[in-house]
């Protein structure tokens, strides 16, 4: 049998230095706006009842959880997403709370990604949920805390794009469509030549115009103009109410962030079926891929009982900043190394504890010999080199 331990899991890594700290730098920049806005902390099970991330409502894709049995059998998975414990939390122990619920995570969520994907199925994120509250003001507010996390890196160019999960859920309905994965990934690729071909079995149909409403969503992408050419295709009222809404919320955004960085984008589409109107993704110059992902989604915490409560949230992808922050982020050497002389062992542990109270780095020596400290020093980088013995603590 192959032998598995020299080697992590695919979609998993070691993380060393430079890493470590550029991921943590990530994580206290979020914590200290979150806090700063009046959001408080909450940490869900890592491990949680299959049942929360799988029912009717709130479906997530079976084959992208880790599962596992408990000692009784039940079906347990390895937390693939935050929001949905959140909103159990919501809907149980802090049910009856006043509204709105500011809530913010730092944790990490597990998702089997396919292979050679490039994707992490081990991911940090840090993020934040408004429950409760006016959907127009919560909006707003969502948004301009995702720019200011794009902007608190200071990563050079940033964007963040907008849209509406309501155009497509209304259209995929409309046409009758229930296993919709396909047409959703190739507007999410802006694939318009392969979803022409798709939706080419509604021709001739009554059902015709919806298709074409839904075969134009990837090229509704752009500016301000967007909004004007949507209004021009849009024939249902219920589409012209959320266009309009979200025209609102973009004009409010432009006031507060530069226009230059806010795209606006109806083909923007969710795999989260808990998404229920406004979707939003952020980038940075040096990654890729979307390191902010979020939306509004008002049945979530109703599906786990009790009354619905409209609610907005986003989240951080810290494994993706990290990336693009490693090497900005400079970890802190030892100031001093200190080396205990035989006989003077506690002393020298005692000496570098009072440095280290004092505000210092200061790293104990565990080798046997002076000339060992030295060359350990200048391996490091340490400068200073104190030694501890029978005439005290000296360089």
């Amino acid at each position: 049998m192959k032998s598995y331990d020299l080697i992590t899991p695919e979609g998993t890594r070691d993380l060393l230095y430079e890493e470590c700290a550029a991921r943590r730098s990530a994580e206290e920049t979020l914590r200290r706006i979150f806090i700063s806005h009046g959001y408080s902390e909450v940490i869900t099970p890592a491990l949680e009842f299959y049942d929360v991330f799988n029912n009717k409502t709130r479906s997530i894709r079976q084959e992208s959880m880790y599962k596992l049995t408990d000692e009784k059998g039940r079906l347990m998975s390895l937390r693939p997403d935050s929001t949905l414990p959140i909103a159990r939390i919501v809907a149980t122990r802090l049910r009856g709370s006043a509204l709105p619920l500011k809530l913010f995570y730092s944790q990490n969520i597990y998702r089997s990604n396919p292979k050679m994907s490039g994707r992490d199925d081990e991911i940090t994120q840090s993020g934040i949920e408004i429950i409760g509250g006016g959907k127009k003001r919560s909006d707003l507010e969502a948004l301009s805390l995702a720019a200011q996390v794009l902007d608190s890196f200071d990563s050079g160019e940033v964007r963040l794009e907008i849209g509406d999960n309501g155009f497509y859920k209304f259209l995929i309905k409309e046409l009758g469509i229930e296993d919709d994965e396909t047409i959703r990934v190739l507007i999410k690729n802006k694939n318009t030549p392969e979803l022409e071909s798709v939706l080419a079995e509604f021709n001739g149909t009554d059902k015709e115009q919806a298709a074409k409403m839904l075969l134009s969503l990837p090229g509704l992408f752009g500016a301000g103009e967007v909004f004007e050419q949507a209004e021009r295709l849009f024939d249902y009222p219920e589409l012209k109410s959320n266009l309009a809404q979200l025209k609102e919320t973009y004009d409010a955004l432009c006031k507060l962030e530069p226009a230059d960085r806010i795209t606006v984008d109806l083909g923007l589409v969710n795999k989260a079926d808990y998404y229920t109107g406004i979707i939003f993704r952020g980038y940075i110059e040096e990654y890729g891929q979307a390191v902010i992902s979020g939306g509004r989604y008002d049945t979530l915490i109703g599906s786990f009982g009790g009354e619905e409560i409209a609610a907005v949230g986003f989240a951080a992808n810290i494994n993706a900043i990290a990336a693009a922050l490693t090497g900005k982020v400079q970890t802190r050497k030892p100031e001093v190394l200190v080396f205990a002389e035989e006989g003077h062992l506690t002393d020298g542990i005692r000496y570098c504890n009072d440095l280290s109270k004092k505000g210092h780095i200061a790293e104990y020596f565990d080798g046997e010999t002076f000339d060992e400290a030295k060359k350990y020093a200048e391996q490091r980088g340490i400068t200073r080199v104190d030694v501890v013995g029978a005439n005290g603590a000296g360089k």
